[in-house]
């Protein structure tokens, strides 16, 4: 779906630019701060040890079957400028493209539906990384595809999995992300230009709150396209999330690969200045 930075003590209220005022952080560093499960983080240069880590691509690839809200106006756009051998004898390529912020697999920023929200390029870096939760719920939306994930079923997974931690990404396991890129089957509905007969599931507010508030997450994110579910009219969940800070994450692929707890994610939206969103790059680091 189309969603001031959290009062919760993190590192990096600045804004992600401001890091540029400190030409000693390196990248291993800024990691070795945040909030990681698995990841070797030093002061030197050595950064992430890969070789204990399994690395995820959460992304649908952007092609001309990327799934919009049905209300936007285009879908993403490749236009081949060149390609192939010039003049001077070598192979050259060349694309434009055009696309809506939210599509595809896309964060939402805070200010999509909260006045005053940080823009997407205005997210401090800390806020892009952190560890994933994962909590799965395909039972209850095979057998309602409204569901919305309940407060009950957050403490059933922290009762097997202990306390959801501050900062964590927390990603919505549906179901939803193998019916890719079937609008009818993933919407439940494909009329044109109508977004008021949609029908999938994803985050009830009740949860939404106890994440948000109580848990200081730092995003929600799901296998769906909307961290409201479809039907919504009033995209309660977004403005609670957005409200707190805390980032969306929609239309998340490949989901079954993550442990319930453990990974860590990486979600780098395109930084587009002053958008409510934009396409991301979400990877996962599983350990070994």
């Amino acid at each position: 779906m189309h969603t001031d930075r959290p009062t919760r003590p993190r590192i990096g209220h600045r804004a992600a630019n401001q890091v540029r005022r400190l030409p000693h952080v390196t990248v291993a560093i800024l990691l070795a701060l945040c909030p990681l499960a698995g990841v070797v983080g030093t002061a030197g240069a050595q950064g992430i040890d890969l070789s204990r880590q399994r690395l995820v691509d959460l992304t649908h690839a952007f092609n001309a079957k990327t799934l919009y809200w049905p209300t936007a106006t285009s879908g993403f756009q490749l236009q081949q400028l060149a390609y192939g051998k010039t003049p001077g004898g070598y192979f050259y390529s060349s694309y434009a493209y055009a696309a809506p912020e939210h599509g595809g697999t896309h964060l939402d920023a805070p200010i999509h539906f909260h006045d005053g929200g940080l823009a997407v390029d205005r997210l401090a870096l800390d806020q892009l990384i952190g560890p994933a939760v994962v909590i799965d719920v395909r039972a209850q939306a095979a057998r309602d595809r409204d569901y919305r994930l309940t407060r009950a079923d957050v403490l059933a997974w922290e009762k097997a999995n202990g306390a959801v931690p501050r900062g964590a990404f927390v990603m919505l396991r549906t179901g939803w992300g193998q019916r890719w890129p079937d609008a009818l089957s993933y919407f439940g509905d494909n009329t044109p230009g109508d977004a008021s007969k949609l029908h999938f599931p994803s985050y009830g507010v009740d949860a939404a709150r106890y994440l948000v508030q109580e848990r200081r997450v730092a995003a929600l994110g799901a296998d769906v396209a909307s961290i409201d579910h479809g039907a919504s009219t009033d995209f309660i969940v977004h403005q609670v999330a957005a409200g707190a800070g805390v980032i969306g994450l929609e239309n998340v692929a490949r989901l079954e690969v993550l442990p319930a707890k453990g990974a860590t994610v990486i979600a780098l939206p395109m930084k587009i200045e002053g958008g409510s969103g934009g396409p991301v790059r979400i990877v996962a680091l599983v350990p070994r």
